[in-house]
């Protein structure tokens, strides 16, 4: 018996959670003051039994059952892991954090879902400071295993061991630092990207097919450091750095340096990417997300490379489980 899990905030993230959790066995209650919850949850749910079953060479578990809760209190109560997934306000999350250790148990996790706080900010004024983590994932949560972990070690290995139940990777990051690691990538990139279509160099839709025809593939599989040192040949990653170092000190980017989103620009980028993805609803964005994904990673199980490797573990596990 897997035991309860509290979602605090079911909107893509917090649903995210909640289906993971929910296909794993696990059960699930729900707050969110949204009149809207069910409906969004639904939602969330029917890609999910879509999707992630579609990744397994195993029995799924029993589904959870899943309760939408009136109150903070009502959810939290005899949860062993609760998740919270509210807007990126720190006093919202300061409030919410008071209201859940008010009444959870003392040996819960409460993981943040945070992509930008750390977790000193967040136990700031807390009764258990060490209760409270990091515990960003990435979405479609249901799908993407990835779960950055930053806060005290005796919690974040609370929550490494059921991460892994439930074919999640675990990260735990060494050092507070702002939007811990991915996320730090994600706007350096996102700060060129907005450059290129300010100064005229690119659409919206040229610098997707950049990454998406090009190195974005290649990071799906190797990431960042390993793919460079396959492109340093046989001498490897000191010849790679040797090689392309002075190109670092030449002017391409403009990291530092950010666009103004104005009118205009904020315009422009909308109105290409109303042409460049228009034609489908955001559910059916996500559906076709979704079936792109389950086809990379059941690729990579075969080489068991990557998450290749973990969802082939995650297998394994599923088909050795107790409740079978």
């Amino acid at each position: 018996m897997n035991g309860t899990i509290a979602i605090i905030g079911g909107g893509v993230i917090g649903g995210g959670w909640a289906a993971r959790f929910l296909l794993n066995g696990w059960d699930v209650a729900i707050f969110d003051p949204s009149p809207d919850v069910e409906r969004q949850i639904d939602e969330v749910m029917a890609n999910a039994r879509h999707a992630l079953p579609a990744l397994a060479d195993a029995d799924m578990p029993a589904q959870g059952t899943l309760r939408f809760c009136k109150t903070v209190q009502e959810a939290v109560g005899g949860a062993s892991w609760i998740q919270e997934s509210v807007s990126e306000r720190l006093d919202l999350k300061h409030k919410v954090l008071k209201e859940i250790q008010d009444h959870c148990r003392e040996d819960a996790v409460i993981g943040s879902s945070t992509s930008g706080f750390k977790p000193s900010q967040l136990q700031e004024k807390s009764k258990r400071p060490e209760q409270i983590i990091v515990a960003h994932p990435f979405n479609p949560v249901y799908l993407l295993p990835l779960v950055e972990l930053v806060g005290a070690q005796k919690t974040t290995t609370q929550a490494k061991e059921i991460l892994n139940k439930l074919g999640m990777k675990p990260l735990v990051v060494r050092k507070e630092i702002d939007a811990h690691i991915a996320d730090r990538f994600l706007e350096a990139v996102w700060r060129e990207a907005l450059w290129l279509v300010k100064d005229g160099v690119a659409t919206t839709q040229e610098i997707d097919d950049s990454i998406r025809f090009g190195f974005g593939l290649r990071w799906a599989q190797m990431g960042l450091f390993e793919t460079y040192r396959v492109a340093g040949g046989e001498a490897g990653m000191a010849h790679f750095i040797k090689q392309f170092g002075p190109a670092l000190k030449w002017p391409w980017t403009k990291l530092m340096d950010v666009p103004e989103l104005t009118d205009k620009l904020v315009k422009t980028i909308a109105d290409q990417s109303d042409e460049q993805s228009g034609a489908h609803s955001i559910r059916q964005l996500e559906r076709i997300r979704d079936d792109n994904l389950v086809g990379i990673m059941r690729a990579l199980k075969q080489t068991n490379w990557g998450v290749g490797e973990l969802l082939n573990a995650h297998d394994e596990n599923m088909k050795n489980r107790d409740d079978k």
